[in-house]
């Protein structure tokens, strides 16, 4: 045997041609599912033919755009071939223009299960891959529908591979593993809810919105409907109450009507709030892992998501007037792995007590402040837009009084109450600096609290304007990767003196880090 011989193995070993595998053929009854929408994109067309008198091809192009469409989804599933080998996940998709990548397991961030209502009844799931290349989706991969239980092997193939990988990283010289380096640790429970505590949440989830949309709905479709009542109207109470022979004692006492109505608007706005929180988060967990926090939740679309914590930057601690007085907060990580684009901050507690709050908060290593510590306040200046407005309202009012409208007492009745709230307001803007972390709190009708880490900040801009420089004041605005849900990070209206001396810090922060 000559010596080139040994080195050709490899050469062969490179050129093995994967175990290649389709999509679950479910994927061609989620296309024919998706062709229902997509064929709203189609009416514009038949109206077309409609009005040009061509009826008679009304229904004949519909079916014809159908079919163009599933046969378009079956080729793109024909031509989807996926593998998976020892170190890399590779995908090969398009009809005409194909595009073969490669996702090495090094780089895969988080692997997220996701499993829609037809795809729990098929018993297949959408698998996606991130790998924090940027630029949104593109820079990711996912397979759309392969069986659930081989996304989960193949979810638990990379973690295993990754566990391996630090194993191996943290081995000394002599090739014994160092204590505590790799990924032994079992899973850990820190947080779910029960159905009991789904419908506590609901009913703090009273939904305004869902009031609007029901007697909208109730008014548009009046007609259509089978039958002939409007809860919001006490008229229809009254006639209610007349089938019973009680119309004339309702009559004669008309509030009763009214708290009809009103009892009808409580119950669909608690029914509405239980419903969503229901379907949103059933079944939620959240699980630590040895190196990410799983969080399940879904009612008809069931989600798994993995937010790896290292790649947490910082954290939100959001409640309500009413909800704090009842010891019930929600906890969100603003991460670099968003949750999609409709909500860039994982919620990882919904409806929460502190101490459990506490116990996330722990594993991200963000401690919340003591109650000894000493907070600092932004300047009464920021009250000043809701206190011009008031002042306008006055105007307003006080002009429209003049000229003989008496809606006008309505403006001046609501300019105190504007101003004053908005000064009230200025006590709930504080903020502290713990050494490593800066904590800023802000609301008093919906308080906010977000946990900032120095290392987390990658800017720090001050801020000032014509109000804040005569005064010495500033805005500190801190740029933090990942985005946010709840708005930017700020502390607004300090001494210019502490907003240098603040950012000084953190920016050290960021350079030692």
């Amino acid at each position: 045997m000559s010596e080139g011989e040994p080195a050709a193995a490899p050469a062969r070993a490179a050129d093995v041609e994967p175990d290649w595998q389709r999509l679950h053929p479910a994927t061609l009854a989620l296309a024919i599912v998706k062709l229902g929408p997509r064929s709203l994109n189609f009416l514009p067309a038949l109206a077309a033919i409609g009005f040009a008198g061509k009826w008679a091809y009304v229904v004949p192009a519909l079916l014809a755009f159908l079919l163009l469409s599933l046969l378009v989804a079956i080729a793109a599933w024909l031509r989807f071939r996926y593998a998976v080998t020892d170190d890399a996940v590779v995908i090969e998709s398009g009809v005409f223009a194909r595009q073969h990548r490669t996702i090495p397991f090094d780089r895969i961030q988080d692997v997220s299960i996701e499993q829609g209502l037809i795809a729990r009844a098929l018993g297949i799931a959408k698998v996606d891959f991130e790998t924090g290349a940027g630029g949104g989706k593109e820079g990711d991969g996912d397979l759309d529908a392969i069986g659930f239980d081989e996304a989960q092997a193949l979810r638990g193939a990379i973690r295993a591979w990754r566990s391996d990988a630090a194993d191996t990283q943290v081995a000394d010289p002599s090739g014994v593993a160092i204590e505590g380096g790799g990924d032994a640790a079992e899973d850990r429970l820190l947080f779910a809810m029960d159905p009991r505590r789904l419908l506590v949440a609901g009913l703090f989830n009273f939904s305004l919105a869902a009031l609007a949309v029901v007697g909208a709905s109730m008014q548009l479709f009046d007609n259509l409907l089978p039958f002939d009542f409007n809860v919001f109207n006490p008229v229809d109470w009254v006639d209610l109450a007349e089938g019973y022979g009680l119309d004339n004692w309702v009559l004669a006492h008309r509030w009763v009507a009214g708290i009809g109505a009103l009892l009808s608007l409580l119950v669909i706005g608690f029914a509405s709030g239980i419903a969503m929180m229901v379907f949103a988060n059933w079944g939620f967990r959240l699980v630590r892992e040895p190196r990410a926090l799983r969080r399940t939740r879904g009612l008809t679309t069931r989600t798994d998501v993995a937010m790896p914590v290292k790649r947490v930057q910082a954290a939100i601690l959001v409640t309500g007037w009413l909800r704090q007085r009842f010891g019930w907060h929600e906890l969100r990580l603003q991460s670099l792995a968003s949750d999609g684009a409709k909500e860039p901050d994982h919620q990882v507690v919904p409806f929460g007590r502190l101490a459990e709050i506490d116990r996330v908060l722990a594993e991200v290593a963000m401690p919340r402040p003591g109650p000894g510590e000493t907070w600092q306040h932004s300047h009464r200046i920021i009250a000043i837009g809701p206190v011009i407005g008031a002042v306008a309202a006055a105007t307003g009012g006080t002009i429209a009084l003049i000229l003989g409208n008496a809606v006008g007492w309505l403006g001046l009745i609501a300019a105190p109450l504007l101003a004053a709230g908005a000064l009230f307001a200025t006590r709930f803007h504080l903020w502290t600096d713990l050494g490593e972390m800066v904590v800023i709190r802000r609301g008093w009708w919906k308080p906010k609290t977000t946990l900032l880490p120095h290392a987390s900040v990658q800017s720090v801009d001050i801020k000032t304007d014509f109000l804040l420089r005569p005064l010495g004041l500033a805005t500190l605005v801190f740029g933090v990767p990942g985005g946010s849900a709840l708005g930017a990070h700020e502390i607004p209206a300090i001494p210019l003196a502490a907003a240098r001396d603040l950012r000084a810090r953190i920016l050290q922060a960021g350079t030692a880090s």
